[in-house]
């Protein structure tokens, strides 16, 4: 079974900080399933902390004014 794409750059701050929160839960879950031996797939740890840190980079991209998301203005830090 294919995994789902995530299109991080199409997401809203909001939401990538949302999913971020779930993915925390998920991974921290899914690490208590794997220590007691009742994961059917130990890959989805590996899985979920790469997209976790595809999400937190695009975000860090976006507060640094690298790439903008849409729906939002990045915060360019100088105000004349």
């Amino acid at each position: 079974m294919p995994r789902e794409k995530i299109l991080v750059h199409d997401m809203t701050v909001s939401e990538i900080e949302q999913r971020i929160g779930e993915m925390k839960k998920e991974i921290f879950s899914l690490g208590f399933r794997n220590s007691m031996r009742q994961l059917d797939n130990p890959l989805q740890i590996r899985y979920l902390r790469r997209d976790l840190a595809r999400l937190n980079t695009a975000l860090a991209e976006h507060k640094h004014g690298i790439h903008v998301l849409p729906g939002e203005v990045a915060d360019s830090g100088s105000e004349d």
